[in-house]
Protein backbone atom coordinates (compact mmCIF):
# COMPACT_ATOMS: atom_id res chain seq x y z
CA UNK A 1 0.00 0.00 0.00
CA UNK A 2 2.70 2.41 1.16
CA UNK A 3 6.22 2.81 2.63
CA UNK A 4 7.29 5.02 5.47
CA UNK A 5 10.97 6.09 5.16
CA UNK A 6 13.25 5.38 7.72
CA UNK A 7 12.70 9.00 9.56
CA UNK A 8 9.36 7.75 10.45
CA UNK A 9 9.12 3.86 11.16
CA UNK A 10 8.83 5.15 14.73
CA UNK A 11 4.56 5.61 13.35
CA UNK A 12 4.26 2.05 12.06
CA UNK A 13 2.84 0.69 14.86
CA UNK A 14 0.96 3.16 15.62
CA UNK A 15 -0.17 3.37 12.07
CA UNK A 16 -1.38 -0.06 11.38
CA UNK A 17 -3.01 0.12 14.91
CA UNK A 18 -4.89 3.01 13.67
CA UNK A 19 -6.26 1.08 10.58
CA UNK A 20 -6.97 -2.00 12.28
CA UNK A 21 -9.26 0.29 14.36
CA UNK A 22 -10.98 1.87 11.27
CA UNK A 23 -11.28 -1.33 9.61
CA UNK A 24 -12.97 -2.58 12.71
CA UNK A 25 -15.77 0.07 13.62
CA UNK A 26 -15.00 2.99 11.07
CA UNK A 27 -14.14 5.25 13.19
CA UNK A 28 -11.15 7.39 11.71
CA UNK A 29 -10.96 9.63 14.71
CA UNK A 30 -7.49 8.02 15.96
CA UNK A 31 -6.36 7.60 11.74
CA UNK A 32 -6.80 11.10 10.84
CA UNK A 33 -4.33 11.82 13.90
CA UNK A 34 -2.25 9.56 12.50
CA UNK A 35 -2.11 10.64 8.83
CA UNK A 36 -1.68 14.27 9.82
CA UNK A 37 1.88 12.84 11.33
CA UNK A 38 2.86 10.87 8.21
CA UNK A 39 4.09 12.17 4.49
CA UNK A 40 1.86 13.60 2.68
CA UNK A 41 2.86 10.72 0.17
CA UNK A 42 2.02 8.22 2.65
CA UNK A 43 -1.27 9.77 3.55
CA UNK A 44 -2.64 10.07 -0.05
CA UNK A 45 -1.60 6.48 -0.41
CA UNK A 46 -3.59 5.69 2.73
CA UNK A 47 -6.34 7.47 2.23
CA UNK A 48 -6.74 6.26 -1.93
CA UNK A 49 -6.53 2.22 -0.38
CA UNK A 50 -9.17 2.75 1.71
CA UNK A 51 -11.16 4.77 -1.23
CA UNK A 52 -11.06 2.00 -3.22
CA UNK A 53 -10.79 -1.22 -0.85
CA UNK A 54 -12.47 -0.86 1.76
CA UNK A 55 -15.39 1.36 1.11
CA UNK A 56 -18.26 2.55 3.86
CA UNK A 57 -20.49 -0.56 4.34
CA UNK A 58 -23.70 0.32 3.04
CA UNK A 59 -26.65 1.09 5.52
CA UNK A 60 -29.25 3.49 5.23
CA UNK A 61 -27.00 5.60 3.70
CA UNK A 62 -25.10 4.66 0.33
CA UNK A 63 -21.69 4.66 0.29
CA UNK A 64 -21.16 8.19 0.60
CA UNK A 65 -21.77 8.15 3.96
CA UNK A 66 -21.36 7.22 6.74
CA UNK A 67 -22.74 10.02 8.94
CA UNK A 68 -23.58 9.55 12.79
CA UNK A 69 -26.86 10.12 14.04
CA UNK A 70 -27.19 12.60 16.78
CA UNK A 71 -31.00 12.48 17.27
CA UNK A 72 -32.47 9.23 16.71
CA UNK A 73 -36.38 10.20 16.36
CA UNK A 74 -38.33 13.11 16.56
CA UNK A 75 -42.41 12.52 16.15
CA UNK A 76 -44.43 15.32 14.12
CA UNK A 77 -48.02 14.72 14.07
CA UNK A 78 -48.38 17.52 11.22
CA UNK A 79 -46.25 19.49 8.74
CA UNK A 80 -47.16 22.71 10.45
CA UNK A 81 -44.96 25.98 11.83
CA UNK A 82 -43.58 23.78 14.64
CA UNK A 83 -41.80 20.77 12.04
CA UNK A 84 -40.73 23.67 10.00
CA UNK A 85 -38.97 25.51 12.45
CA UNK A 86 -37.38 22.52 13.63
CA UNK A 87 -36.38 21.82 10.05
CA UNK A 88 -34.59 25.12 9.23
CA UNK A 89 -33.26 25.26 12.40
CA UNK A 90 -31.04 21.84 12.11
CA UNK A 91 -30.77 22.80 7.83
CA UNK A 92 -29.29 26.26 9.38
CA UNK A 93 -26.85 24.83 11.37
CA UNK A 94 -25.43 22.22 8.46
CA UNK A 95 -27.22 18.96 10.02
CA UNK A 96 -27.90 16.15 7.88
CA UNK A 97 -31.88 15.21 7.88
CA UNK A 98 -33.95 12.40 7.44
CA UNK A 99 -37.23 12.14 8.01
CA UNK A 100 -40.22 9.86 6.59
CA UNK A 101 -44.44 9.46 7.09
CA UNK A 102 -45.51 6.79 8.95
CA UNK A 103 -48.88 5.69 10.61
CA UNK A 104 -48.85 4.85 13.97
CA UNK A 105 -50.57 1.49 15.59
CA UNK A 106 -54.32 3.58 15.00
CA UNK A 107 -53.72 4.42 11.34
CA UNK A 108 -52.53 7.98 12.18
CA UNK A 109 -50.08 9.46 10.11
CA UNK A 110 -46.60 11.17 11.25
CA UNK A 111 -44.10 12.69 10.47
CA UNK A 112 -40.70 10.83 11.87
CA UNK A 113 -37.26 12.53 11.61
CA UNK A 114 -33.72 12.32 12.06
CA UNK A 115 -30.84 14.19 12.85
CA UNK A 116 -27.44 13.71 11.33
CA UNK A 117 -23.92 14.89 12.06
CA UNK A 118 -23.26 16.13 8.77
CA UNK A 119 -24.98 16.10 5.53
CA UNK A 120 -23.47 13.19 3.16
CA UNK A 121 -21.51 14.84 0.22
CA UNK A 122 -21.88 13.38 -3.34
CA UNK A 123 -19.97 14.03 -6.32
CA UNK A 124 -20.87 16.20 -8.70
CA UNK A 125 -21.67 13.53 -11.32
CA UNK A 126 -23.97 11.16 -8.67
CA UNK A 127 -27.63 11.36 -8.74
CA UNK A 128 -28.46 13.79 -5.53
CA UNK A 129 -29.52 10.86 -3.24
CA UNK A 130 -27.56 9.07 -0.44
CA UNK A 131 -30.32 7.13 1.07
CA UNK A 132 -31.26 3.98 -0.85
CA UNK A 133 -34.35 3.26 -2.50
CA UNK A 134 -35.89 0.59 -1.23
CA UNK A 135 -36.31 -2.38 -3.06
CA UNK A 136 -40.01 -2.91 -2.18
CA UNK A 137 -41.62 0.01 -3.16
CA UNK A 138 -41.57 2.14 -6.66
CA UNK A 139 -40.19 5.30 -7.53
CA UNK A 140 -43.03 7.45 -8.58
CA UNK A 141 -41.23 10.98 -8.04
CA UNK A 142 -38.14 12.60 -7.32
CA UNK A 143 -38.26 16.46 -6.41
CA UNK A 144 -34.96 18.25 -5.40
CA UNK A 145 -34.64 21.96 -3.98
CA UNK A 146 -33.00 23.07 -7.14
CA UNK A 147 -36.51 22.84 -8.65
CA UNK A 148 -38.15 25.38 -6.59
CA UNK A 149 -39.58 28.47 -8.15
CA UNK A 150 -40.15 31.75 -6.95
CA UNK A 151 -39.91 32.85 -3.40
CA UNK A 152 -40.33 29.56 -1.55
CA UNK A 153 -37.06 28.37 0.20
CA UNK A 154 -35.59 24.82 0.31
CA UNK A 155 -37.26 24.07 3.66
CA UNK A 156 -40.84 24.89 2.71
CA UNK A 157 -40.61 23.76 -0.86
CA UNK A 158 -39.80 20.05 0.39
CA UNK A 159 -42.29 20.22 3.24
CA UNK A 160 -44.99 20.91 -0.04
CA UNK A 161 -44.32 18.27 -1.95
CA UNK A 162 -44.50 15.99 0.64
CA UNK A 163 -47.52 17.15 2.53
CA UNK A 164 -48.93 17.06 -0.94
CA UNK A 165 -48.05 13.26 -1.50
CA UNK A 166 -48.71 11.93 1.71
CA UNK A 167 -52.15 13.59 1.26
CA UNK A 168 -52.46 11.43 -1.28
CA UNK A 169 -51.49 7.91 1.04
CA UNK A 170 -48.17 7.99 -0.76
CA UNK A 171 -44.85 6.93 1.08
CA UNK A 172 -42.45 10.11 1.14
CA UNK A 173 -39.01 10.01 2.68
CA UNK A 174 -36.76 13.57 2.49
CA UNK A 175 -33.65 13.54 3.39
CA UNK A 176 -30.39 16.78 2.73
CA UNK A 177 -27.04 16.19 1.17
CA UNK A 178 -24.16 18.45 -0.10
CA UNK A 179 -23.82 18.01 -3.91
CA UNK A 180 -20.38 18.88 -4.58
CA UNK A 181 -19.00 20.51 -7.83
CA UNK A 182 -16.15 17.77 -8.47
CA UNK A 183 -16.22 13.67 -8.51
CA UNK A 184 -12.59 13.74 -7.20
CA UNK A 185 -12.45 12.68 -3.12
CA UNK A 186 -15.69 15.01 -2.52
CA UNK A 187 -13.41 18.75 -2.34
CA UNK A 188 -14.65 22.00 -3.87
CA UNK A 189 -17.19 23.68 -2.85
CA UNK A 190 -21.10 22.21 -2.90
CA UNK A 191 -24.37 22.74 -2.75
CA UNK A 192 -26.68 21.86 -0.10
CA UNK A 193 -29.53 20.35 -1.27
CA UNK A 194 -33.45 18.59 -0.20
CA UNK A 195 -34.46 15.63 -2.04
CA UNK A 196 -38.26 14.11 -1.63
CA UNK A 197 -38.47 10.94 -2.66
CA UNK A 198 -42.29 9.55 -3.23
CA UNK A 199 -43.10 5.99 -3.76
CA UNK A 200 -46.28 4.50 -5.75
CA UNK A 201 -46.58 2.61 -2.33
CA UNK A 202 -48.77 3.73 0.73
CA UNK A 203 -47.90 5.01 4.33
CA UNK A 204 -45.95 2.20 5.85
CA UNK A 205 -45.94 1.57 9.76
CA UNK A 206 -42.97 2.56 11.89
CA UNK A 207 -40.94 2.98 8.66
CA UNK A 208 -37.76 4.93 9.42
CA UNK A 209 -35.13 2.82 10.57
CA UNK A 210 -32.35 3.97 12.76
Amino acid sequence: MTTLGAGDLHLTEELVDALNGFLADRDDTALEVVLNRVPKPVRMATQQYLKEKCPPVLGAFTGFGPIDVVRPAVYFRDIDDELEEYLEGAYMIGLGIRMSNERDSEGDVEWVMQLLSDEVSVPASAEPRTWELPAEAKLLQTWTSKQRTGPVGPVRGALNVAEEASGQGRWVRIHTLLHSDRDVDFEGNGTSEFVVDVFDAPIPLQRLEG
